[in-house]
C-alpha cells in the first residue's frame, strides 16, 4: 500500500492510496462528505484487483478548500490520477452518490481511460429543487465545532452507519473533533452535482452497472429513467441499503461488484 498526492493546477493535491497489486485497475470515488476511509473496506473485499481509493477535492487528506469546485475539477482529478499512477492502463470506475456522478462523467470524458463503471445510488438527472444544496449546506454548517468527542458527536448526529465513517474520519483540533469538510464547499460542491447530465448520459459508450439501495434517495421513476434513457446500462437492485448501501447492506453490495467485474 502506498499514499500519494497527485498535484493538480492552483495548489491543490489529491490525496490518493494506492493497494497495489498487478490486476485490473479499479478507482473508488466516496461521496458528498465522506472520504476514501469508507470505502477501505469494500477495497479489502476486491482480492485480484490493483484497487486505487481517491479523497476527492474538499474532502479526506486531500485539498480542503479548492476554489475551483466544478464538476470539470473533479473529473480532471480523476484523469490526472489515471495517468499519473497507471499510465498506459484502463479503469473501472466506481463511485457512490457524488462519486457516481463524478465517475460517469469520467468515463464520458475520457472513454480511452476507463474500461468499465458502476454507479452505487448515482445518477444523472441533477435536482430541480436550488432549496436542496443549501439545505445540505445548513445541515453541515449546524454541527456545533469541535465536538467535545466522539460520544458528544453521536449525540448530535446519530448512529447511522455514515455517522461511523465521519466519525471515524474526525481530526483532532483545538478543543475537540471536526470533520475534514467544510459545510460551504460541501454546498457548493453539491450545486454542480445538481446540474442535469442527460447528454452525457446517453452519449456514454462504457459498460455501466447502475446499483440502486431499497431504501435509496431514488424513486421507482427515476431509476427506471437512468435505464430507459440508456437501456444498455446493467441494472442491480438491492434487497435492503440506504443510499449509503456501501455501508448498510455491505455485504449485498459488495458480492454484486465483485459478481460484475468478474464478468465475462
Amino acid at each position: 500500500m502506498t499514499d500519494y498526492k497527485v498535484q493538480r493546477p492552483k495548489g491543490v493535491s489529491v490525496a490518493v492510496t494506492d493497494l497495489g497489486g498487478d490486476g485490473p485497475v479499479v478507482v473508488l470515488l466516496h461521496g458528498l462528505a465522506g472520504s476514501s476511509r469508507e470505502l477501505r473496506p469494500t477495497a479489502n473485499a476486491l482480492n485480484g484487483y490493483r484497487v486505487l481509493l481517491l479523497d476527492q477535492r474538499g474532502h479526506g487528506l486531500s485539498s480542503r478548500f479548492p476554489d475551483d469546485l466544478s464538476r470539470a475539477a473533479f473529473v480532471g482529478n480523476v484523469i490526472a490520477v489515471l495517468e499519473e499512477l497507471v499510465p498506459g492502463r484502463r479503469a473501472t470506475l466506481v463511485g457512490q452518490s457524488m462519486g457516481a456522478h463524478t465517475a460517469f462523467l469520467a468515463a464520458a470524458s475520457r472513454p480511452d481511460l476507463v474500461e468499465g463503471l458502476v454507479m452505487l445510488e448515482g445518477h444523472a438527472a441533477g435536482s430541480t429543487d436550488p432549496s436542496e444544496a443549501s439545505g445540505i449546506g445548513r445541515y453541515f454548517a449546524s454541527w456545533p465545532l469541535p465536538f467535545k468527542d466522539e460520544a458528544a458527536a453521536r449525540e448530535f448526529l446519530g448512529n447511522d452507519p455514515i455517522v461511523d465513517a465521519w466519525v471515524a474520519d474526525f481530526q483532532q483540533s483545538d478543543g475537540g473533533l471536526s470533520p475534514r469538510f467544510d459545510a460551504a464547499v460541501m454546498q457548493r460542491t453539491i450545486e454542480a452535482v445538481h446540474e442535469p447530465r442527460w447528454e452525457d448520459w446517453e452519449d456514454l459508450q462504457i459498460p455501466t452497472l447502475a446499483v440502486f439501495a431499497e431504501h435509496g434517495m431514488f424513486s421507482d421513476a427515476d431509476k427506471d429513467e437512468l435505464i430507459r434513457r440508456r437501456p444498455g446500462t446493467c441494472r442491480v437492485d438491492l434487497a435492503g441499503g440506504s443510499h449509503d448501501a456501501h455501508l448498510d447492506a455491505f455485504d449485498q453490495s459488495v458480492q454484486v461488484l465483485r459478481d460484475w467485474l468478474s464478468r465475462d
